[in-house]
């Protein structure tokens, strides 16, 4: 019966999506037969409404919430709204109307708040008549940042990152539960059983694991196949001076942009017998390898640290309703904020160019040059570094299009996807509306793909070879994912437990937005140095201080875009703060590796870095990220910073050269 046509309300009886209709086919006879028909329905529809109510109307209530932090109730209401505004939604005596939530789909209470742990009935009232129910357990808002803080300082006491993110991830689902017996065991079931499979379901998470794996095959197929071989000999012929060879090798960094193990074991390496020869110490080797591996591989635009990144930019932007942009988007948009990369990289080419040097590493060019040991008399060597699982083959051509073809092929593929799979008037546009997941799969399938063909057809590799090459390649980067998918699912359970909300609630009217970068990059180089792993900080921090940049500018309305220069530098600062720490660590994976593949003492690397480290990080944090923070234009920070590192070099460095010849 259309009910609408004689001024009744229709209700449908609904359970959670599906609409069930019943229609009523009625033969009318005369005026005075509807009429009384219709008022027979509009009684019995009345004396029905609490027996339908329970499934016309539902409130869904976060499992979790905090005390004297707001929270927010989904709410749904089925059939006509135009009576919305009758709608209430109350807790613990605080009451709030419903508001119309886009980024929800559909009505929402906002500000709800519980002042006491327990239990606690939400309640959804339609003129004052109760109509649904939910249930929360509320908890102490501390407890929400004691998962990622209990990894932090597991991490930093125990050195060991996937320990640590476990055990984070694994206090989470218990603090979920409830912490009893009960909760205890079961937590640690859902740990894997439903936050780390949730995060593997995820399509885009698999597209990021996917990614990585093909790119790392890819590295592994161009490294046997001698393709990165042919690569280095180009640079190696040019390298005929001191100066010419660590301008050669960071060059070479530069190339091998793609991965930072592979830059590592390559560069270092195969230019170690290099720079030997030309009377250059192994410490300056294993600074130029260290500070144009991890920095260039963290900005390049498709590397294997990008599947990581952007992976965790998007677990961030699942609790960051408003905010513009895809995660591929954000992290373009961020890199000219990435101050320590950026001038890491051109500090190398500084040093290398202008030929001097400072503090201790002054005293190992001078040492090498001089007397001809490009170690110190007490170094430490160990040589573990030189693998032979992905060294071309012996007897094989190492033709240099055999590594370049792949890589061209990876790069014009991902530009191609990008323009493929978006749209929009500007290259902004374009990038922002793209699927970027499917474009870097695509991009890594064909580099790989290129790569496997060209050593195929060339009779350099055989089938069985190639498989064997990829899966080492593949290996590679397998650390890496299992640190992914940890942070994917603690980060899963901080928005469960409002982490964000609660470092809103005690920060946010006090904390600057323009400081929060600052901060972020402090955090992230401790937490790195202290755990002598970037991606273990990126990991435990992405998470949880991309939501807090975001909720503090939000509280300061400054969520415009002429204010995005703050999140922006925020994910930055993650990144390049979690470099900095590595590069400064001894501890680091990086750092060890760059003296193993350089063969130089792991100290003397430490001791020789440190200070270079400090220097550009420095410089970056106080005359880039901090004003840039307040509204510095970033590039104006870039070109200031870069002058004032080229003069300090000139000034507190020293000609070793000149030295030598005096």
């Amino acid at each position: 019966m259309d009910c609408k046509r004689y001024g009744l309300q229709t209700i449908w009886i609904t359970g959670d999506t599906d609409y069930n209709r019943s229609e009523m086919n009625i033969s009318i006879f005369n005026m005075r037969r509807r009429l009384e028909i219709s008022l027979v329905m509009a009684i019995f529809l009345v004396s029905t409404v609490p027996v339908s109510q329970a499934q016309t109307y539902r409130i869904e209530a976060p499992v979790v919430v905090l005390n004297d932090v707001g929270f927010r109730a989904i709410v749904h209401v089925a059939g006509d709204t135009l009576g919305i505004e009758s709608f209430t939604a109350s807790v613990q005596g605080t009451e709030v109307s419903l508001t119309l939530n886009a980024a929800y789909g559909g009505w929402v209470a906002e500000g709800l708040m519980t002042d006491s742990s327990g239990e606690h009935e939400v309640v959804l009232r339609r003129a004052g008549t109760i109509v649904a129910t939910s249930s929360s357990r509320s908890m102490p808002g501390w407890l929400s940042i004691f998962p990622p803080f209990m990894a932090i300082i597991v991490a930093l006491i125990f050195k060991r990152v996937v320990p640590a993110l476990f055990l984070g991830l694994w206090l989470g689902a218990i603090l979920i539960l409830g912490f009893n017996p009960a909760g205890i065991g079961m937590g640690l079931l859902d740990s894997v059983a439903v936050y780390v499979l949730g995060a593997l379901t995820n399509p885009d998470n698999a597209a990021i694991l996917i990614f990585t794996c093909l790119i790392g095959g890819m590295i592994g197929i161009v490294s046997k196949n001698g393709g990165m071989q042919g690569i280095v000999d180009h640079i190696v012929v040019w390298a005929t001076s001191p100066k010419r060879g660590q301008i050669g090798t960071a060059v070479l960094g530069l190339i091998i942009f793609f991965d930072d193990y592979a830059n590592t074991l390559v560069v270092g390496n195969t230019m170690r017998p290099v720079t030997d020869k030309l009377l250059i110490s192994r410490e300056k080797l294993a600074y130029i390898v260290d500070s144009t591996a991890a920095p260039v591989a963290s900005i390049a635009l498709i590397t294997t640290w990008i599947g990581t990144e952007v992976g965790l930019i998007q677990a961030s932007l699942d609790t960051m309703p408003g905010v513009t942009g895809s995660a591929y988007e954000l992290f373009i948009s961020s890199i000219p904020y990435s101050f320590y990369p950026i001038l890491a990289i051109l500090f190398v080419f500084l040093v290398a160019g202008m030929g001097r040097d400072f503090g201790p590493m002054y005293k190992a060019e001078i040492r090498a040059r001089r007397t001809g040991q490009v170690l110190g008399p007490d170094a430490d060597v160990d040589m573990a570094a030189s693998s032979n699982e992905l060294a071309p083959v012996e007897g094989k051509p190492r033709r240099w299009y055999n590594g370049g073809i792949p890589i061209g092929v990876l790069i014009a593929t991902l530009i191609w996807g990008l323009f493929q799979t978006g749209s929009g008037d500007s290259i902004r546009e374009i990038i922002g509306s793209a699927d970027s997941y499917t474009s870097l799969m695509w991009a890594a399938l064909l580099g790989a793909s290129s790569a496997a063909l060209l050593s195929l057809t060339q009779r350099i590799l055989t089938i069985g070879e190639i498989v064997e090459a990829w899966y080492s390649g593949m290996k590679g980067v397998m650390f890496a994912l299992i640190i992914l998918v940890l942070a994917w699912s603690l980060a899963d359970t901080t928005k469960i437990l409002h982490t964000a909300d609660y470092l809103v609630s005690v920060l946010g009217d006090t904390l600057n937005p323009g400081f929060v970068p600052t901060i972020v990059f402090i955090l992230a180089a401790i937490t790195a140095f202290s755990t002598g792993s970037s991606w273990g900080a990126m990991g435990i921090l992405m998470p949880l201080v991309l939501p807090l940049a975001w909720a503090v500018m939000s509280t300061n309305q400054m969520t415009g875009l002429e204010n995005y220069h703050i999140l922006y530098s925020t994910i930055a600062c993650v990144l390049a703060g979690s470099v900095w720490g590595d590069h400064c660590s001894p501890i680091s994976d990086t750092t060890i590796l760059s003296s193993m593949a350089s063969g130089s003492d792991h100290m003397d690397h430490v001791r020789t870095q440190l200070p270079y480290a400090i220097v550009v990080g420095g410089v970056g944090l106080l005359l880039g990220t901090l004003p840039v923070g307040f509204g510095l234009p970033w590039w104006v920070s870039m070109i200031g910073t870069a002058i004032l590192l080229a003069a300090i070099l000139k000034i507190f460095g020293k000609s070793v050269d000149e030295e030598v010849f005096e």
